[in-house]
């Protein structure tokens, strides 16, 4: 059969583990996988019970971290090199740019058959100056040369990889969803409620309105908080807002909450109520996204949006930014968006939805509808064993 060698940048709670523990579990028997990867930053939470639940004992590179460090992306390079010839791969697939790079780069000098990168995102704006955005745009085209597919996760992230960015033709692009078992999102839904606004003492006249992610800037949470402060100001309704994750951000952000005019508080310490409360990590989104009344998301840049996805499965209504691939996730009756740039805009909705109940209750019906089958892991595992055999019969035609 044939050998897949699987790398992701690091294994942290998020889409791209998913994604990687899915296809490594259920590729088999038709493909052997092996999966490595590297460290998680201290500030992230571990993806490692996603792959304990499935019977994954991933190779962990612990040179391979999400910094560049030359000294130590040598050693994650050598050590790829040494596992791709004793394993002897057919196909290398690497997942996010460091794993990407290092392991491309890797699988080229051992002249490994195919060689395919999937872009979870992007750093193309939103996260460096001119000069770096730059430097990386060359690098990831450099790349593309040696890569014999690559798999964009939306219709919209293929566009910009192709068009706008001009990574590659967009011939060499593949266009391969996320996909998520999403059923614990519709069971058990009322107990899970209560169980969430329980812990943080959220009153049943209280609307919750929560955000999902890392702590970071890209993830822009200054508008999630200005968005509270207006809704705060503007309606009478009783509003509690979540944050959820954790990050470099944390005290910025609470300086932010605090320049709104705004409470905050700790909820590991103990139960507390505030404007906003801090959760840090949640291995429960389910649990999540029963207790919430509305999701939100407020990056500048995205790929596909896990949070999204599972709002949807958990049928909340949704207000975002309209960047990335979000709006191949959406549709215009599960979410409300608005241009990075239109910072009122953002506010409105959010308030609308909070103020109007026949809306927000309309909007949060069609979610499960729209990403049940699109988003499920048997539609990626499917699409991508596809996409294999593929390249491998057009790698055997050309030899």
């Amino acid at each position: 059969m044939p050998r897949i060698l699987r790398i992701i940048n690091r294994f942290n709670l998020g889409g791209p583990t998913y994604n990687v523990a899915y296809l490594s579990k259920y590729l088999s028997p038709e493909f052997e996988t092996l999966l490595i990867g590297g460290e998680k930053d201290e500030s992230e939470e571990s993806s490692n019970h996603i792959l304990q639940n499935l019977g994954l004992e991933p190779i962990i590179i612990s040179e391979m971290k999400r910094e560049i460090d030359l000294v130590n992306d040598y050693k994650a390079y050598l050590k790829i090199k040494k596992i791709i010839q004793e394993f002897k791969p057919d196909i290398v697939h690497t997942h996010a740019s460091k794993a990407g790079t290092i392991g491309r780069l890797a699988a080229k000098s051992c002249n490994v058959p195919v060689i395919v990168h999937t872009f979870h995102g992007h750093v193309f704006h939103s996260y460096f100056g001119k000069i770096k955005t730059a430097l990386y745009k060359n690098i990831e085209r450099y790349l593309a040369k040696k890569t014999s597919c690559i798999v964009a996760i939306s219709e919209k992230q293929k566009y910009e990889l192709s068009d706008s960015y001009r990574i590659c033709d967009p011939s060499k692009i593949s266009i391969v969803r996320l996909g998520f078992d999403l059923s614990k999102f519709q069971e058990n839904v009322e107990q899970k409620r209560k169980a969430f606004r329980e812990k943080y003492a959220v009153d049943s006249d209280e609307l919750v309105v929560s955000i999902i992610g890392r702590l970071v800037p890209i993830k822009n949470h200054r508008l999630f908080v200005e968005s509270i402060a207006y809704v705060k100001k503007h309606s009478a309704k009783k509003v509690r807002a979540f944050i959820i994750g954790d990050g470099e951000e944390r005290k910025n952000i609470e300086a932010m909450i605090f320049e709104n005019g705004l409470s905050f508080c700790d909820s590991l310490l103990k139960q507390q109520r505030a404007d906003i409360s801090f959760t840090s990590w949640s291995k429960e989104i389910d649990v999540v996204c029963a207790g919430s009344d509305i999701i939100t998301l407020t990056s500048f840049n995205e790929g596909t949006p896990v949070s999204l996805i599972e709002a949807q499965a958990a049928n909340k209504p949704i207000v975002s930014t309209q960047v990335g691939g979000i709006e191949n996730v959406v549709t215009p009756h599960t979410a409300l968006l608005s241009d990075i740039d239109d910072k009122e805009a953002f506010y409105v909705n959010l308030l609308t939805l909070v103020s109007n109940d026949e809306l927000r209750n309309k909007m949060g019906t069609g979610g499960w509808e729209n990403v049940k089958e699109r988003f499920h892991y048997t539609a990626l595992v499917n699409n991508m064993k596809e996409l294999y055999h593929k390249l491998l019969l057009q790698k055997a035609t050309n030899n």
